[in-house]
């Protein structure tokens, strides 16, 4: 058993695939000599070093993301919502539960409930074991449930949710229609009154149509430049009362 939580490190392959390239592209840029074609003058070696560099950089940024950034983003993410702490919460995607687990402190009599598919090319060491040992060390195993579940059919009755959190997961879904499906199934789920909060770095405007489609109101923040890496936006939700 560890002896503190582990939120892995997000897109794994994405991190070393972009360190590994530009690692590659540094030493490769010194060996390709420049050249003229007319008077203009093409230097690839220069052009090689500077991809490589960026490529470095963009790597090193989402390690800075897993490690700090995205704790600030869930911070971020959870202040939106007025806790009471009877609320019954679904983290859609959880992961290795960081938004799933920091609900559950907020809650005294409220349930905190993750689903997730447990793909290890998004987040690194991705299991439900894993998941359920954070909550543990978290001092709120509790008040947490995880299951294996998918966004685009959630066993779930209808209007089961009084708050929906997501981050960083409905982009893995391949296909509009699918995420759009996943943004329906978020409606569904929730509560008349209730809020969800959809983070993403892209397709963030189509989460918006899908949600207001089904019959919810749905806005989003700007980008968040200062903790997160790529610029993640929030879309929130929210489901008329009747």
């Amino acid at each position: 058993m560890p002896s503190k939580p582990d939120y892995g490190l997000d897109a794994p392959g994405v991190v070393r695939t972009l360190i590994l390239i530009g690692v590659i592209l540094l030493p490769f840029g010194r060996l390709v000599p420049s050249f003229r074609i007319g008077s203009v003058t093409f230097v690839l070696g220069s052009a090689s070093v500077v991809t490589g560099s960026l490529l470095i950089l963009e790597g090193l940024l989402m390690i800075l993301y897993s490690k700090w950034g995205k704790f600030r983003h869930c911070d971020r993410m959870l202040k939106r919502i007025a806790w009471h702490g009877t609320e019954t919460v679904l983290d859609v995607g959880t992961g290795r539960g960081l938004l799933l687990i920091a609900a559950a402190k907020h809650l005294t009599t409220g349930k905190s409930v993750g689903i997730d598919i447990w793909s290890s090319k998004d987040l690194s060491g991705n299991t439900m074991e894993g998941t359920l040992r954070n909550a543990e060390l978290e001092g709120v195993r509790e008040r947490v449930d995880v299951q294996n579940g998918d966004a685009t059919a959630m066993r779930f009755p209808d209007a089961t949710f009084d708050v929906i959190l997501s981050n960083a997961c409905i982009h893995n879904i391949p296909g509009r229609k699918a995420r759009d499906k996943a943004c329906r199934e978020i409606v569904r789920v929730l509560k008349p009154g209730g809020v969800a909060l959809v983070s993403d770095f892209i397709h963030t405007a189509d989460y918006v149509k899908a949600c207001r489609a089904a019959g919810a109101t749905a806005i989003r923040t700007g980008m968040n430049f200062l903790f997160t890496f790529p610029r993640m936006r929030v879309v929130e939700v929210r489901k008329p009362a009747p």
